[in-house]
This record gives C-alpha cells, sequence and structure tokens, in this order.
C-alpha cells in the first residue's frame, strides 16, 4: 500500500507526458495524485509525506524560472555550446532556404492532422485542363518513340517545334513575359503525360522548366535581363541548359572546381568589367542544342576591382552559345535516352558583369540560389516523370496480364504475377499520391525542401522497381525492343532518374534525415539559434526556453511510443472514417517512435550521428514512409473516399508500415550505445515487432483492379495518354479490355467444343466456323472471338529487322577518342 503513492505519482507523470502537459500542469497533477490516491487506498502518512518531498524536490525547482535558468539551464549551456558540431555555410545555407510543411508535424511525434485535411484539394484550372485535353493531347499523339529512340536519336523537327509555339517550355514563365504561368500541379500533370508516351520528351520538356535559367531569371534576375531573356524562353527562340556537375564535382555540388577572374574585357567591341572563365561540365540535359548555357563557377577578384574580398564564392551566369571559346554541341548516350544531354568546355570566355545572374549584386551568392530553387524542381520533375511512367506501366501490364493467356487462363490469374501485378498497382498509388502531394506544396507557396527529397528518392526508387516488375509480367514482350515494345525503354532509362538532381544513396543518407533532423523537429534549430545569441541573459532566457521544451518533448514521445506500442495504436482522437481512422492512429505511434529514437540519437550521438550514415538513412525511411502515407491518405480524403480505392490504399499502407518498422528495427539493432538501444526497443516495440507486409488477398484485390475497367483504376491513370492512336499500343490494349474480358466466357465454351472433339479442323478460323455451325457459339460470339484473337495476335507480337536495319545506327559510329584532363 506505501508504493500506491509513487506509482500514482508515476501514473500523472505518464498521462501528463502521452498528452504533453506544461511544467506546472504536470506538478500539480502529480501532487493531487499522491494525495487523493493515496488517501483513498488507505497509505499511511508517512509514505505520503515522503513521495511529496521526493517529487518535490524534484518538480518545484523547475518550476522556479529564475533558480532553473542559473543551477540546471547555464551549465547545460556551456556543455551544449562545446558538444554542438559546427554548421557549415553550405549546411546553413541549405537549412534555411527551405520550409517547413506537414513534414514538421510528423516529426513532432503528435501530428495535427487538421493542418493536413484543411490544405486544399489539387486541381487544374480550366486553362490547364484545355491544355492537357488539346496540345498536350496533339503532342502525345504525334510521338513516336522508336523513332525517337532508334532512328533519330533525337525528337523529330515537327515535334521541336510544336513544343516552342506551343510555349511547353515556358510553363513557369509569367504570362506578362509570355509564358503560360500554370502551377505546379499542371507542369507536373504535363509530364506526367508526357512520359506515358515518351521519357525523352517528357524530359526535355521538365528540364526547362526546373532548375534552369528561367526559374533563376524568375527570382534572382536583374529587370533587364527578365525583359529580355523571359520572352525568347518562353516561346522557344532560346533553349536553355543549366551546367553545374563535373568530373570532379558531383553530388559536391559545392566543390566545383570551375572558376571565374574577374578583370577587364572586350564585350562587343567595348572594354568592360567581366569575368574571364575555364570550366569543364559533363551531364548537362540540353546542353548539345542550348543557346542559352547557365554556368555555375567560383568567383574571384585577386586585383579587387569588385572590393576587398578575393574569393567571392560560387557565382551563376548566363552565356550565349556563340561566345568565342565555348566548346558545346557533342552528345553523351545515357543508357539509350535520346533526350539531349552532353558536355561544355570553356577556357578563358569572357563575359561582362551583365551576363551574371542577377548582376555583380548577386556574385557569390549562387550556392543559395542553387538550392532555393532547387527543391522547388526536384518536386516537380523527377516525382512526375516517375509517377507517370509508373500510371502507363500499370495500366499496360494489367490489360497485358489479362489479354496474354497462358495454360489456358490468363496469365494475371496465376499468383506469381498476381504478386507482381498488385506491387506494380500499390507503388503506383503510393508514387503518384507523393507527386501530387509535393506539387500541391509548392503550389502553396511552400519550398519543400525535405519533401522533395523525399520525393525525389522514392519516387524513382519505387518507379525503378515498378518498372522492373512491368518487364518480368511480360517477359519477352518487353525485352524484344522494336516500335511495339512499350516497357523496354522505361526499364533501360530507369537508372537514370536515380542518379541526376542528387544521387539516390546520397540522398537518403545524408539529406532526408539530415536536413529533416534540424528543419522538421521542433526545438533543435531553436536551440542552436539560441545558443548563438550574442547577449548573455537573452541567450539563457532563450535556451531555457527551448530546452525543457524540448525534454518534455522527449519525454512525452517515449510515453507516447510506450502506450501506443502497448494499445496496437488503438487509442487517441484520429480523423478518417470507419476504414482509415485505424491507419492515422498507427501513423500517431510511427510519427512518436521516429521523434523518440531520433532525438535520442542526436542526444548520445551528437555530431557523429553526422557521420553515421547508416542510421541517418533508415531514420530517413521513417519520416519518409510518414509522408508518404499521409499523402495517401490526403489523397483518398480528396477524392471523396472511394471504396472501391481501398484496396490500393490498404495495399500501399500496410507496405509503408511494414517499412517503417524494418527501418526501426535497423536503427536499435546497429545503435553503438546497447544499453539505451535496448531501453528504446522496450518503448518502440514493447510486443515485438508485429508488422507484416501486405497480404496475398489484399494483393489479389489489386491485381484485379488492373485486370478490369473500374472506377478506381480509372483515378490511377489520373493525366495518361489513353486514346488509342496508331502510335499507342497502351491506349488499344485498354481499349480491347473491355471486349477480352467478354469474350472469356465464349472462349470457355468454345474450348469445351474442341475437348469434346466435335471441332475436325486444325486451322483456328475454321474452328471458330465449326464451332459456330455446330451451335456451341452464335455468329455474334465467332465475330467478338475473331476480333479479340487478331488484335491480341498484335499486342503479344515482338518486332523484328532486318539485319541492315540494326546496322544502319552504327554505320558511322567511332569509338570516341578519351578527353585530356590534363
Amino acid at each position: 500500500m506505501n508504493w500506491i503513492p509513487l506509482l500514482a505519482v508515476l501514473a500523472a507523470s505518464l498521462g501528463c507526458a502521452y498528452f504533453r502537459s506544461n511544467l506546472r500542469t504536470w506538478t500539480i497533477a502529480g501532487f493531487a495524485a499522491l494525495l487523493v490516491v493515496g488517501v483513498l487506498a488507505g497509505s499511511s502518512w508517512l509514505a505520503i509525506a515522503v513521495t511529496a518531498l521526493v517529487f518535490g524536490l524534484i518538480a518545484v525547482p523547475l518550476n522556479l524560472d529564475d533558480f532553473r535558468r542559473r543551477k540546471i539551464t547555464a551549465p547545460l549551456l556551456g556543455v551544449y555550446q562545446k558538444i554542438t558540431p559546427q554548421i557549415s555555410d553550405t549546411e546553413r545555407t541549405a537549412l534555411e532556404a527551405g520550409t517547413v510543411g506537414f513534414e514538421g508535424e510528423l516529426f513532432s511525434g503528435k501530428p495535427d492532422w487538421s493542418k493536413l485535411l484543411r490544405q486544399p484539394k489539387p486541381e487544374l484550372s480550366l486553362e490547364e485542363q484545355a491544355f492537357l485535353d488539346g496540345p498536350v493531347e496533339e503532342l502525345c499523339r504525334m510521338t513516336d518513340d522508336w523513332q525517337i529512340t532508334h532512328e533519330l536519336a533525337d525528337l523529330p523537327p515537327e515535334i521541336w517545334e510544336f513544343v516552342k509555339k506551343k510555349k511547353f517550355f515556358g510553363m513557369i514563365i509569367p504570362k506578362q513575359y509570355g509564358g503560360l504561368e500554370f502551377s505546379a500541379l499542371a507542369q507536373s500533370a504535363v509530364l506526367q503525360k508526357l512520359m506515358g508516351v515518351s521519357g525523352s520528351l517528357s524530359s526535355t520538356v521538365g528540364v526547362p522548366n526546373s532548375l534552369g535559367p528561367g526559374e533563376l531569371l524568375l527570382h534572382y534576375g536583374t529587370q533587364e535581363q527578365r525583359d529580355y531573356y523571359l520572352p525568347r524562353l518562353a516561346d522557344g527562340r532560346e533553349i536553355p541548359c543549366f551546367a553545374l556537375t563535373g568530373p570532379t564535382a558531383g553530388s559536391d555540388a559545392t566543390s566545383i572546381p570551375d572558376y571565374g577572374i574577374v578583370c577587364k574585357g572586350e564585350w562587343h567591341g567595348a572594354q568592360v568589367l567581366g569575368v574571364r572563365l575555364t570550366f569543364d561540365k559533363r551531364y548537362i540535359t540540353l546542353a548539345p542544342v542550348a543557346s542559352l548555357i547557365g554556368l555555375a563557377f567560383q568567383m574571384h577578384d585577386p586585383e579587387h576591382l569588385l572590393g576587398d574580398k578575393e574569393h567571392i564564392g560560387i557565382t551563376l551566369a548566363l552565356i550565349p552559345r556563340d561566345t568565342n571559346g565555348l566548346e558545346i554541341g557533342r552528345r553523351h548516350f545515357p543508357l539509350n535516352g535520346a533526350f539531349q544531354n552532353g558536355p561544355l568546355h570553356g577556357k578563358d570566355i569572357f563575359i561582362p558583369m551583365s551576363q551574371l545572374i542577377g548582376g555583380a549584386d548577386m556574385a557569390g551568392q549562387g550556392w543559395r540560389m542553387l538550392v532555393e530553387c532547387l527543391s522547388v524542381g526536384r518536386a516537380i520533375t523527377l516525382p512526375s516523370n516517375a509517377s507517370g511512367g509508373v500510371k502507363m506501366g500499370a495500366i499496360a501490364t494489367g490489360a497485358y496480364a489479362r489479354i496474354r493467356k497462358q495454360f489456358g487462363m490468363a496469365i494475371g490469374r496465376f499468383e506469381g504475377v498476381e504478386e507482381a501485378l498488385a506491387r506494380i498497382g500499390g507503388h503506383s498509388y503510393a508514387i503518384t499520391a507523393l507527386s501530387k502531394a509535393t506539387a500541391a506544396a509548392v503550389d502553396r507557396g511552400e519550398k519543400p525542401s525535405v519533401p522533395s527529397a523525399i520525393a525525389k528518392y522514392h519516387a524513382t526508387e519505387l518507379g525503378r522497381e515498378v518498372a522492373k516488375d512491368v518487364m518480368d509480367v511480360h517477359g519477352g514482350k518487353g525485352v524484344q525492343l522494336g516500335p511495339n515494345n512499350y516497357a523496354g525503354r522505361a526499364y533501360q532509362t530507369a537508372p537514370i532518374a536515380i542518379t541526376v538532381e542528387g544521387a539516390n544513396i546520397m540522398t537518403r543518407s545524408l539529406m532526408i534525415f539530415g536536413q529533416g533532423a534540424i528543419r522538421c523537429h521542433p526545438h533543435v534549430l531553436k536551440e542552436m539559434q539560441a545558443a548563438q545569441i550574442p547577449d548573455y541573459a537573452t541567450r539563457l532566457r532563450a535556451f531555457d526556453r527551448e530546452l525543457f521544451a524540448h525534454i518534455g518533448f522527449a519525454i512525452s514521445n517515449a510515453a507516447r511510443s510506450l502506450v501506443l506500442g502497448l494499445t496496437f495504436a488503438k487509442i487517441g482522437n484520429a480523423p478518417g472514417d470507419k476504414y482509415t481512422k485505424r491507419y492515422y492512429r498507427k501513423l500517431n505511434r510511427y510519427a512518436a517512435n521516429l521523434a523518440l529514437v531520433a532525438d535520442s540519437a542526436m542526444l548520445m550521438l551528437g555530431g557523429k550521428l553526422k557521420f553515421k550514415e547508416k542510421l541517418s538513412a533508415r531514420l530517413g525511411d521513417v519520416l519518409s514512409n510518414l509522408y508518404i502515407a499521409s499523402a495517401m491518405l490526403k489523397r483518398y480524403e480528396d477524392q471523396g473516399r472511394p471504396v472501391a480505392d481501398q484496396a490500393l490504399l490498404a495495399w500501399a499502407f500496410h507496405d509503408c508500415a511494414y517499412r517503417m518498422q524494418n527501418a526501426l528495427d535497423g536503427v536499435l539493432r546497429n545503435f553503438p550505445i546497447r544499453p539505451a538501444a535496448w531501453l528504446l526497443r522496450a518503448l518502440v516495440f514493447p510486443f515485438g515487432r508485429r508488422e507484416v507486409p501486405p497480404s496475398d488477398r489484399l494483393g489479389h484485390r489489386v491485381a484485379a483492379l488492373l485486370m478490369a475497367p473500374n472506377e478506381a483504376r480509372d483515378r490511377l491513370a489520373e493525366w495518361a495518354y489513353l486514346t488509342p492512336s496508331a502510335n499507342n499500343v497502351v491506349g488499344r490494349m485498354n481499349a480491347l479490355l473491355p471486349d477480352v474480358i467478354a469474350a472469356e466466357p465464349i472462349e470457355r465454351k468454345f474450348a469445351k467444343a474442341q475437348k469434346s472433339g466435335a471441332l475436325k479442323s486444325l486451322d483456328a478460323a475454321a474452328q471458330l466456323l465449326e464451332a459456330e455451325q455446330l451451335g456451341a457459339i452464335s455468329a455474334d460470339e465467332r465475330k467478338l472471338l475473331e476480333r479479340v484473337r487478331a488484335a491480341t495476335a498484335e499486342f503479344i507480337a515482338v518486332d523484328d529487322f532486318d539485319p541492315s536495319e540494326l546496322q544502319s545506327a552504327v554505320k558511322h559510329a567511332r569509338r570516341p577518342a578519351l578527353r585530356s584532363v590534363a
């Protein structure tokens, strides 16, 4: 009985921690609990008094602000300033460049779901929808990807002319400069539709509307630069590219060796102040055809012509194609992708100060300019391309799996194929929801640095998995390249998206959690800022406020992790309908788990966590899957909670939950401080790991959705080009699907007649006529079978070539000489 007051205090503390009560509320609740429960339980007054004394010695000093600051916070501030790793200028710029959206709620350990659900539903304007239904539809109809990738290794002239004329390169440019001024959602929709017919075309359109001269000029250009260049970029008179990557500076973009020396030189017949540039760039998309080159370089002023500073820093410039000394035009050949991509070289190229983006005033601001714009471009282009690719993969593979028969039934009925179809459908649902979420964030005015990294990594990684499954289901049909192969090029080029705009390995291991831990955490960045305040008294007050808020935050997440783990996340307020409420509660649990484990890792490992990339990557996986699951739930709500979509949502959600569990388990198994790992495991997994992959039954439901026309399949195919046309095999195959399904019972009647031995002919067409004459099938049924069989033969056929057709592409090829780097 004498232990009951102590247990009452602990129970009250657990409740206050779970609900995130403040210090004073906790103190009052603790005293009230020990007194009321102790008296009611008949505990001795001595036991109550001793418990109250111990609790008071802990709680009361914490409530005395001045005492707490002098005796507790001040020493901790001194330790904090010694052990906290210094943030480099590069890291500070990256951290300050982005904004924090709903991902901050996920990192809080207690998401406010109303903030997510209050966000407006992303929708296209009437003008944007008209563009999608008009010029984009027409462009898709014009496009022959085999001609682009094999015969020309380029877009044909009529397509180049069309995309310029219809201002596809000017989607981000305001109307006052002659552009379309589309939303991020509209850009995403356009790219998704184009990606379904040609990745080379989608990349060509995407790059000018992503990080490059257009966006940089919009944000940082002088008025004179905007007035001159933006109209020319909008209507295609100028084709832009942006040169950042070089042989020795890839993902580590801040180490670029390319340099420019401030000096005087001649420009258009006059002596002006400018920069003499030397650079060596590669992997630059659109470079071979670009007329306007954006360039990042290190700027130096050894003669102090601009001021006292000698090393000015990364600077961005615009170089016209006809500038003397510029080497341009040669091409790389990225995995048979036909989009223009190649190297750029220059030695002692002179440009005036007026060619610096933003003029001389923006010299040295290049890194800030890049990271501020990169998060926006990365949130749209690559996730949209991945989304468009997986949509077409899902629709095509579902139809093919129903049309293609083996052993007398559709191959989609085999469980092995069904398993692949389920992954294709579930991953497609996740990727498309993620892509729409990041585009919507941009349209709300956010600069989503962390979500854009999440979207870039997971959309392209899952997209690669979908491409593999598409190929596995298609088998030889996907392997044999040719005009009728709609799967091979996507499979070939999938690794390209993995490597660009921050290689995926680096994005996962360094960026997602590395930025998220500081940007999204409610207290870490504020603590760091407080510790740098010059005035000591102000610094102490600010640090004290954030420190104890952080301590309460950590205790709360420990309590929430334990309680939600013990109750299997079946308690707590949550939005949603009867079907999805459990999903929100499960995300509440994993959000608390992430916040607890991340805080513990930062506290115990300090600056070493920066180098524990595998731990950071796994913590980033948890944050990523929380964000992806949230995006899927928002999509489900925006679409009116469609019952038909529940199988897709459930498969993708359980996949996310399983990945989160395994990522947390990986952190705890490899956490270097083992006693801490054991304690954290008890709080995070009190009953062990209980998440499982999506079930076979759920996978069967997802596969069935892909193999038959239905509203869920139609929603998944939003913005896909499915018009049946000569160059769109997938569109024609999709249009045939209702007839294929209608023909299946007729095929069974026909097969019964065959087995009976009544059909004597060996010719397939003659057998159908015999079956009709015998009354096994009707005349209309025979005609349907003939139509379906003819179309099926076309869709399962593969291409073949005269050897000369394959030789023609290499007749004039030669092994290029290796470029000297000396």
